[in-house]
């Protein structure tokens, strides 16, 4: 017989009222529930072990977190991780490796790489300063990154241009900058020098947000604001503390 997946609950309506549905699932630390879009997903191996299944696709048993890496690999310490995935899964004989957390953040990063990397060649995504200006200064950009070395002077113009691109001159809106660097960005895109990223289409830039606001909130760095151009999806991480949705303007 085939065991459903862990505390599978009813569908709810997503943000903004467009009338689609997304599964709720139970963090097995906190006990809350939460579209399972912003959870990570647990799987149980067939060696016993736990291992992080960020896009939800491994067979099996599997439950779900929602909590950042500090809270998921406290719990973990003082066994209370144990405890509720073994009541989700129901079983008590399984390993927790110890870096999971390290494991979990990997994933992360990988699945938003390999997103922004499909959006490069889908043509959704612009990279080079000056075609990232022109298209701010015309209103075009819905999302705006920049690699961990990007050059302060080189951000600050490109987010001046997008202000003035969105008539929001005085708003304060930036881009995010990405825990990546340069090197590993155009790798990732397939392009060279990739240091500062656009993306120009607002489905587009809702599924990099999909893969980057549980990114951002695992890791913590969520403080650094990913600020969207609008007709982004309204997302938010895990239990809501990630601040992706502190520069949507109502257009």
């Amino acid at each position: 017989m085939r065991t459903p997946r862990n505390d599978q609950l009813g569908d709810t309506d997503r943000a903004k009222g467009r009338g689609q549905h997304a599964p709720e699932r139970r963090c097995v630390v906190t006990g809350d529930v939460a579209p399972a879009e912003r959870l990570v997903r647990l799987a149980l191996g067939p060696d016993g072990v736990i291992a992080p299944d960020v896009l939800a696709k491994a067979p099996g048993r599997g439950a779900w977190i929602g909590v950042d890496r500090a809270t998921l690999e406290a719990a973990q310490a003082k066994g209370k991780l144990k405890g509720g995935l073994a009541r989700a899964l129901h079983e008590g004989a399984f390993v927790i490796p110890d870096d999971l957390g390290a494991r979990i953040d990997a994933q992360l990063e990988r699945a938003t790489l390999s997103r922004l990397g499909l959006e490069a060649r889908a043509g959704t995504l612009l990279t080079g300063s000056e075609r990232i200006e022109e298209a701010a200064r015309r209103g075009q950009v819905r999302l705006l990154l920049h690699a961990r070395d990007a050059g302060e002077d080189g951000r600050r113009k490109l987010a001046q241009a997008w202000r003035v691109g969105e008539d929001e001159e005085g708003s304060g809106r930036e881009g995010t900058v990405l825990p990546v660097d340069r090197s590993t960005l155009s790798m990732a895109l397939g392009r060279e020098n990739a240091v500062h990223l656009a993306l120009v289409d607002a489905r587009a830039a809702d599924r990099v947000l999909a893969h980057l606001s549980r990114w951002q909130f695992f890791t913590g760095w969520f403080r650094d604001a990913a600020n969207r151009g609008p007709d982004t999806d309204s997302r938010t991480a895990g239990n809501g503390a990630a601040s992706t949705d502190s520069a949507v303007s109502d257009a």
